[in-house]
């Protein structure tokens, strides 16, 4: 192990290696080592044709983050799973500027794992039948992108075959490191899959540097999160790291924010949902956090846990994501992937973009806006029961109370249901999906779908069966039962 700069370790980076940049979403990023990256390259248009894959792309929408690298002659080509946080790369890659592929979240990081055992790539029926799938879109991030991803046949099954583009350097952040190159994350938001990706840089013959606050004389063994003989080069910073760019801004998620109308009979209505003590859920981001939230306040017999490892807690929303405040444990990443591949969640809180006439859902691409699948697809694949929350139409819709009743006062601008998704994310019409319990809360109704075929199975008070009809562009069963 050498303590050295972050620039020395810029200048050791050559054209055309393959990088695996830390973090997780908001949190644990080493900033330093990609702004020395970035400096360099303007400065010396060195290095050029990167290749990054990353699980959660680590940013703050702000710049930060994988945006420090977002330049075509810089990269040119990046794996992700979760695009949402480092919109400028993202940009290059929807506009075909850099190769860009989108693969789900569990799917990387289990690559990590597979890469450091040796292997050429990670197998896994994940994502088959999604815009992944080749025989669809093939993952990347526009229709020209030739598919890296192979569909292979084992023993009858289908699986999807995800390549190792390998490693040549990991950029990894923690918090204490001692003098023989021991790493501990005590002060991170999660351990971020930074042990495996060490493994794996390392197996690859590639070199890790881990960027520290602070260099101690030992570390106690129990709190060695990735060993010394994995990492090449420490950086000092003597300051503080924040868990997430949101905790550096001081920005505050504790409070519960004033929900609209809308949003509130959702939340409502989701938390009515039967749930077995001792049930494992999932929450999405956006109205699912809120429910999960409410739920964890009120209900200390459940377990829930955020896809970077955390298990329990309050998870923290916008540039806070990624980390958790009153968390019971931390696993890592990959091992937590591997529960939810299993079918270890029980329920979970999802939103989305569209849903279309099929049963397919988009929560990955929605008009020119683009996040990635993140861990979306490993979530749906294998939770028991799925509850799909979010509103029927967005962009402008209002509702008001007149009474004990809802009225919709202006109507959102983009439909939600629609005759067709513009990408699959989840097609939930596939015999893998048959024996879930599934769900679809919205403002004004609630539906079961099975087989692809919905049912609408509630109403809102003050909206009627036709209200429902007339506001879908497909045809859908009423249930027998139907109530409010």
């Amino acid at each position: 192990m050498r303590r050295i700069t972050a620039k020395a370790v810029a200048e050791m980076i050559t054209n055309d290696s393959v990088v695996i940049p830390g973090g997780f979403g908001c949190c644990g990023h080493p900033d330093l080592l990609t702004q020395a990256l970035s400096e360099r390259f303007f400065r010396e248009r060195q290095p050029t044709g990167l290749t990054l894959l990353f699980a959660s792309g680590a940013g703050d929408k702000q710049g930060n983050g994988l945006d420090k690298l977002a330049h075509p002659a810089l990269v040119k080509r990046a794996i992700g799973g979760f695009w949402g946080f480092c919109p400028a790369l993202t940009k290059l890659g929807r506009k075909g500027e850099i190769e860009a592929h989108n693969w789900p979240m569990g799917a990387i990081s289990h690559l990590f794992r597979d890469i450091a055992s040796g292997l050429d790539g990670h197998f896994s029926r994940v994502g088959l039948h999604t815009f992944v799938d080749p025989r669809h879109e093939g993952g990347g991030l526009t229709k020209d992108t030739a598919s890296l991803v192979e569909v292979v046949t084992v023993r009858n099954k289908e699986l999807l075959y995800y390549p190792s583009p390998g490693a040549d350097f990991a950029l990894l952040r923690g918090t204490l490191a001692d003098e023989h190159g021991n790493i501990s994350m005590s002060g991170e938001a999660a351990l971020h899959d930074a042990f495996w990706q060490a493994m794996a840089t390392r197996n690859c013959g590639g070199r890790v540097a881990v960027q520290v606050e602070n260099i101690v004389h030992s570390l106690p063994a129990e709190q060695v999160d990735i060993p010394g003989h994995l990492v090449d080069f420490i950086i000092e910073t003597n300051d503080h790291h924040y868990p997430s760019y949101g905790a550096a801004q001081n920005i505050t998620t504790e409070q519960m924010p004033v929900l609209s109308l809308e949003k509130t009979l959702i939340v409502n209505r989701a938390c009515t949902e039967p749930i077995q003590p001792g049930a494992f859920l999932n929450f999405g981001i956006g109205i699912p956090a809120l429910i999960g939230r409410r739920l964890t306040n009120r209900n200390d017999q459940i377990y829930t846990s955020v896809e970077s490892g955390v298990i329990n807690g309050r998870p923290k929303e916008g540039i806070a994501f990624g980390e958790v405040s009153d968390f019971s444990s931390i696993v890592q990443q990959s091992d937590l992937f591997s529960y939810y591949n299993g079918g270890g969640i029980d329920v979970a809180f999802l939103g989305f973009a569209e849903i279309d006439q099929y049963g397919n859902i988009n929560a990955s691409a929605f008009g020119e806006k683009f996040t990635g699948a993140g861990g979306f697809i490993n979530i749906v694949s294998s939770a028991k029961k799925l509850v799909f929350c979010g509103t029927f139409t967005t962009k402008g819709l209002q509702l008001e109370m007149q009474g004990h009743n809802i009225c919709i006062r202006s109507e959102g601008k983009i439909p939600k249901f629609v005759e067709r998704v513009q990408q699959i994310t989840v097609a939930t019409n596939h015999s893998d999906f048959w024996d879930k319990d599934i769900r679809i809360i919205t403002e004004r109704a609630v539906f079961s779908l099975h087989k692809g075929e919905f049912v609408l199975e509630e109403l809102t008070e003050g909206i009627s069966i036709n209200d429902v009809l007339q506001a879908i562009p497909f045809s859908i069963k009423i249930s027998q039962k139907i109530r409010q």
